[in-house]
């Protein structure tokens, strides 16, 4: 297992629809931070999209996380219109070892046996490249629905993006999730929270907080992924609360990074 960063753990920074910054982190600062940090694992995902960008740049970005041993985990959303074939060569350009999917996209909700079909059919593309697709637990699906789903598909070449705080969603908290789909992992995506009575007492905020700072027990979700046997690498996200101005948003989120990858080097050495 190693510790990693993600163009998730700068969200505000890289931009969200209505609350764009001045000038949105690019994948370049990304790795700037990686090196800031120590971190040898990063992971682009859909708000930063890869095949968006040029040729040229995608081999500069190999070359430069060749040059300092970082590895590169790519990752997107939806499975349609060839999506997951275009990431699969953008992983292979790339060296990374997995493609991390959230299935729905703002215009297709797929059923069950749509994710079956579309994923079996592209899925000896990913199995002769020695390429993994993981599946992120995200919103509507339950863990017994993403278990069913990978079980039918039936490659050793998918699994389970384990994210510790997306199952909200579905009703379901991070120890529903992780006993069920943990030995199923091959990504982690750490995500600390807290969950608070509203002001008014009427209902609940979920609400993200540093890792180490929140409800989440991260080192039971590491104790439980290892007994389940996985070693998959643990990526680090934020659900960061925005201040009234963009800019100390982004310092708050950027200060959170730190924090967090503190915390979480007393349990993930590399």
């Amino acid at each position: 297992m190693k510790l990693g960063i993600s163009s998730y753990t700068y969200t505000w920074a890289v931009g969200i629809h209505g609350y764009y910054p001045e000038k949105p982190m690019s994948v370049f600062e990304i790795l700037d931070k990686a090196v800031e940090l120590g971190i040898k694992v990063v992971q682009i995902a859909d708000n930063l999209p890869l095949d968006r960008i040029s040729d040229a740049e995608i081999e500069s970005i190999r070359k430069f996380t060749s040059a300092l041993n970082i590895s590169v985990e790519v990752g997107t959303r939806g499975i349609q219109d060839g999506n997951l074939l275009t990431y699969l060569d953008l992983a292979k350009r790339l060296n990374s070892s997995i493609v991390r999917v959230v299935i729905d996209t703002a215009d297709h909700h797929p059923e069950e046996d749509e994710i079956i079909w579309i994923i079996k059919s592209v899925i000896p593309n990913f199995e002769h490249l020695g390429i993994k697709l993981a599946i992120e637990n995200h919103d509507r699906f339950s863990a017994v629905t993403l278990e069913q789903i990978i079980k039918k598909i039936d490659s050793e070449y998918v699994g389970i993006c384990l994210d510790t705080a997306n199952s909200f969603g579905a009703l379901e908290g991070p120890e529903v999730v992780i006993e069920r789909l943990g030995r199923l992992a091959i990504n982690l995506h750490i995500k600390d929270f807290k969950v608070y009575r509203a002001e008014h007492n009427l209902g609940f905020i979920i609400e993200g907080t540093p890792a180490g700072k929140g409800m989440l027990k991260i080192p039971w979700v590491l104790q439980k992924i290892s007994e389940y046997g996985r070693d998959p690498n643990a990526i680090l996200e934020l659900w960061t609360p925005p201040e009234l101005d963009i800019s100390e948003t982004i310092k708050k989120e950027d200060n959170w990074a730190k924090v967090s990858i503190r915390y979480l080097r007393n349990f993930i050495k590399d």
